[in-house]
């Protein structure tokens, strides 16, 4: 049983040492001249004007919220999707519910607008 997941270990690892063999190689191969301009925050090419504090419009939420109703569709929809021929009928109506209830809040951040920009 453990034998099947060797190939996602192994993955991890090379990953793992890819990023960081990638990582240092920059630090060594790349110039270090740092000066005090380049090491000053940085936002947009000029200097931040107003508090971080500010408040954001609400469209900036509904996005956010769109983006992980998009994100949990595809993270259970792709899954299902490749077992679908091995499942029951409650499963097939159980991932129609789940659907039909993204499709419910897709609906909703489509009435509040957030998919038009100005």
């Amino acid at each position: 049983m453990l034998a099947n997941y060797f190939p996602v270990l192994l993955f991890i690892v090379i990953g793992l040492v890819a990023g960081v063999v990638l990582l240092n190689a920059g630090r060594v191969i790349g110039p270090s001249n740092p000066t005090k301009d380049k090491n000053s925050p940085y936002e947009c090419g000029f200097e931040a004007f107003e508090d971080a504090r500010m408040k954001f419009d609400v469209r900036y939420y509904l996005v956010a919220i769109l983006f992980i109703i998009f994100d949990l569709e595809i993270a259970f929809l792709i899954p299902w999707a490749v077992v679908l021929d091995k499942i029951s009928g409650a499963a097939f109506a159980a991932m129609a519910i789940f659907l039909f209830i993204l499709v419910i809040g897709f609906i909703y951040e489509w009435k509040k607008g957030a998919l038009e920009w100005e």
